[in-house]
């Protein structure tokens, strides 16, 4: 079997494969004893069908699909041991392709088109190549956020003699009224009735808690405050969801006890709370955490914001770059059922941007000899879980359980694959990062936010 290439240009290639019948024979009458072995037709006993009846039979398409497999995999061994570097999948020649006949020809030609990548030398220094990048300013207010954000988070319930605020929890006696107001003997009494004026849709209804105290009783209608929501009114009188459906009369609340929530005192409980028994002892070390860690997240959105920077420099850095179009813009038509011609024509300058981004990151990876190992991939499936406790407000997770949390997530596939995008992203930044010169400049977090929103404008113009 011979395979050679045709090169049209930089970027397109023809590439012929050649097979002869001393290529393939030896497959096709293998498959077609197989055959012989398996068929079950009628008149004959399994395994004692003529040869020549086999043949007739599956011959053309059993020589077909030997000549397929092979011709596939010698194009595709062929791309790999010449270093193609092709874009998109070989698509079969449609200009200088002869017509194939199975029944009479012995050889085949089958000539195939293929884009290659454009060439590109991207070589950084620091005193040659400049990209900015972004530092938050934790400021005063932002630390004052992110404490309130603790306190808040490790408060308590307690149970107050005061006047009932909206966020309050309301608890009481509920008795079903009748017509004329007064507590029904058989009716639907609960003794221990819990709700929130928060969550009353009716204003009306709602207004007649606000203010009211201990001992307070009030007259109030189930299915109006909740706006004859099923769900919510079985929970409150705690019936079933298809009785709450016939309620629509009043009820008399009785507040027994008023329960509110109150933010947690900056002090030891806190921060054993937050960050783990005996880990911080003092104020001035839990304000020096509760910085840290903001600094620690502010700089994965600074690193994330510098890439969008260093892509933008890099595709202008590569200047224009000469593409295989046709070749493309068939070959997405051919793995997009769902577009037309004219849809991708639309999107090919974006295609083409996206191609190039990702074209300048693999030759980045290559030329540098930027490698993610197991190890990286265990660190990140860590710091993910990190994140995601953290959004919980869980802070000192054991790094025992993080370990489990990491290889689960590596065992599945999605999130395996994930977990490697987001390594190569962090070690892409870190190199680039450290190969040129970075024109730092200190940012609010309102600054920040309409950075983003005028690259996002940027993108879509």
């Amino acid at each position: 079997m011979k395979v050679s290439e045709q090169k049209i240009d930089d970027v397109n290639s023809i590439i012929k494969v050649e097979v002869e019948k001393n290529d393939y024979q030896a497959n096709v009458d293998k498959s077609l004893q197989q055959f012989r072995q398996k068929a079950n037709i009628p008149g004959f006993r399994p395994g004692k069908i003529p040869a020549g009846l086999v043949k007739k039979m599956y011959g053309k398409s059993v020589l077909a699909e030997e000549i397929n497999k092979l011709v596939s995999k010698n194009l595709f061994d062929y791309i790999k041991e010449n270093k193609l570097n092709v874009l998109g999948e070989p698509l079969p020649n449609e200009t200088e392709q002869k017509e194939l006949d199975f029944d009479t020809q012995e050889d085949f030609d089958f000539l195939f088109d293929v884009g290659i990548a454009p060439k590109m030398d991207i070589t950084l220094s620091k005193k040659g190549d400049k990209v900015n990048y972004y530092k938050i300013k934790v400021d005063d207010d932002l630390l004052d956020k992110q404490v309130k954000s603790y306190t808040g988070r490790y408060g308590t319930h307690e149970s107050v003699d005061d006047k009932v605020d909206e966020k309050d929890m309301v608890k009481g006696l509920l008795s079903e009224l009748d017509e004329n107001g007064i507590v029904k003997a058989d009716g639907i009494s609960v003794e221990s009735a819990v709700l929130m004026p928060a969550y009353i849709k009716d204003e009306e209804e709602k207004a007649k808690f606000i203010g009211a105290k201990k001992g307070d009783k009030i007259t109030m209608n189930p299915n109006k405050a909740y706006s004859g929501n099923e769900g919510e009114i079985s929970s409150l009188l705690q019936i079933a969801k298809e009785e709450a459906a016939g309620i629509t009369g009043d009820f008399c609340f009785e507040i027994a006890d008023i329960t509110r929530y109150k933010d947690a005192e900056i002090g030891q409980e806190l921060f054993d709370k937050a960050f783990g028994e005996g880990v911080i002892t003092t104020e001035a070390d839990f304000m020096a955490k509760v910085k840290s860690d903001l600094e620690n997240q502010f700089a994965d959105d600074s690193d994330y914001k510098f890439m969008l920077d260093a892509n933008k420099y890099l595709i202008e850095k590569v200047g224009q770059l000469q593409y295989p179009d046709a070749f493309l813009k068939r070959w997405l038509l051919a793995t997009n059922e769902k577009s037309t011609s004219e849809d991708i024509e639309k999107d090919y300058p974006n295609t083409i941007k996206s191609l190039t981004r990702h074209l300048i990151q693999e030759q980045l990876l290559k030329d540098n000899d930027i490698k993610v190992e197991e190890a990286d991939l265990i660190e990140m499936a860590k710091k993910v879980t990190r994140m995601q406790f953290a959004n919980y407000g869980l802070t000192n997770i054991p790094d025992e359980m993080l370990e489990n949390y990491a290889k689960e997530m590596l065992n599945k596939k999605e999130s395996a694959q994930n977990l490697i995008n987001r390594s190569v992203e962090e070690k892409l930044t870190q190199f680039i990062k450290e190969n040129v010169s970075l024109k730092e400049k200190e940012v609010s977090l309102d600054e920040f936010n309409k950075l983003f929103t005028e690259d996002m404008n940027a993108d879509k113009e």
